[in-house]
């Protein structure tokens, strides 16, 4: 008899992504359907079974009574999906988006587990510590988690995609070097602002490519500008193929989002990485912080960012020692992350319990 079970998620990619992985990691043998808000849709894959729970924010003091409105429908939309659905086992990877789906699944008494990829605990998570079986969690040392439910935590290596781990990377013979920028699920326009009369002027002393990750409308602007000066480059905006451009990377300038630094780390790109300072309770510079204390990579602050990113970058082509023992500490990093152990350590998790 078939298992069923459903991944609540929504928002932006830091929340989707993880739901996507786990999907890969439960669809072999069990009946996975994905709920997301409309915002998550364009990170779904095609061949995911999906229901759209449009969950409102709940921070506009005006709205908020007709928003508790619709999350008092949606749980019963969502009551209605578990039972017709016969899902036994909920799965969560956090934000507001999940509320009322854990809502329904607390009224069916339903297992519930939590997929924390960050460094820090969201607020959301936190509000279901009470009603979860186990959180799967990359580290034990989780800022803001409450010392009464760490025997909750479930240790598991990040969650990457299945393809990554297939990728088979090899240095690059020439002396080019590939940077790639990303700005993450939610842009970074100080990425596009202040990189690339930087890059134009490393092009004069060094040879590199440039792949750049903008927003649609940004990406004929950047190409036109970096052709006009010279620079060789590649201008892209959200690609369901992404590893194919990591494959060419040697050096990343990113976000600090979980879900990207997990794949970078995994195929040993060291990278200079600029936490979105917006970013709630600060959880990508703890994000980061765990990857600097291994000597990862580079962290650069954003009011920085401007005045320091063009020296930090000459100083890595200059500097391959410390490049190199980077790519070597990430390599140990992740010596033991394979996709059959997170496969199984979640599997025996939400088997035991």
């Amino acid at each position: 008899m078939s298992k069923n079970y459903l991944i609540s998620t929504g928002g932006s990619g830091g929340h989707v992504i993880p739901a996507i992985i786990l999907y890969e990691h439960l669809a072999k043998d069990t009946n996975v359907i994905i709920s997301s808000d409309k915002r998550g849709l364009k990170y779904l894959e095609k061949d995911c079974k999906y229901k759209i729970i449009n969950t409102p924010k709940l921070n506009n003091l005006f709205l908020l009574p007709l928003n508790l409105v619709i999350v008092f429908i949606l749980t019963i939309k969502s009551y209605l999906l578990l039972k017709t659905e016969k899902i036994e086992k909920l799965f969560s990877t956090g934000g507001y988006m999940s509320l009322p789906v854990i809502l329904a699944a607390r009224l069916l008494k339903l297992k519930i587990y939590l997929i924390e990829p960050n460094h820090v605990l969201g607020r959301a998570n936190k509000f279901f510590l009470d009603s979860c079986q186990k959180i799967f969690c990359y580290t034990e040392k989780i800022k803001n988690f409450p010392s009464k439910h760490i025997n909750k935590i479930q240790i598991i290596d990040p969650l990457v995609r299945q393809k990554i781990y297939k990728i088979n990377r090899t240095s690059s013979d020439n002396d080019k070097l590939n940077i790639l920028v990303v700005g993450g699920s939610q842009g970074a326009k100080v990425f596009d602002h202040e990189l690339k009369k930087k890059f134009v002027n490393i092009s004069k002393k060094f040879q590199i490519k440039i792949y750049h990750q903008t927003s649609e409308k940004n990406i004929q602007i950047l190409k036109d500008y970096y052709q006009k000066n010279g620079v060789e480059c590649s201008i892209f905006s959200f690609d369901p193929e992404f590893e194919k451009i990591l494959i060419k990377s040697d050096l990343c300038i990113t976000r600090a989002g979980a879900s990207t630094l997990a794949e970078l780390s995994i195929l040993n790109i060291p990278f200079i990485t600029v936490p979105l300072p917006t970013s709630k309770d600060d959880h990508q510079l703890e994000n980061a912080n765990f990857y600097k204390s291994k000597d990862c990579c580079w962290i650069l602050k954003q009011q920085l960012f401007e005045e320091k990113i063009e020296e930090l970058i000459v100083n890595i082509i200059q500097n391959k020692t410390d490049f190199l023992t980077k790519k070597e500490n990430l390599k140990r990093l992740n010596y033991q992350n394979t996709w059959i152990n997170v496969n199984q350590k979640i599997l025996e998790t939400i088997n035991e319990n």
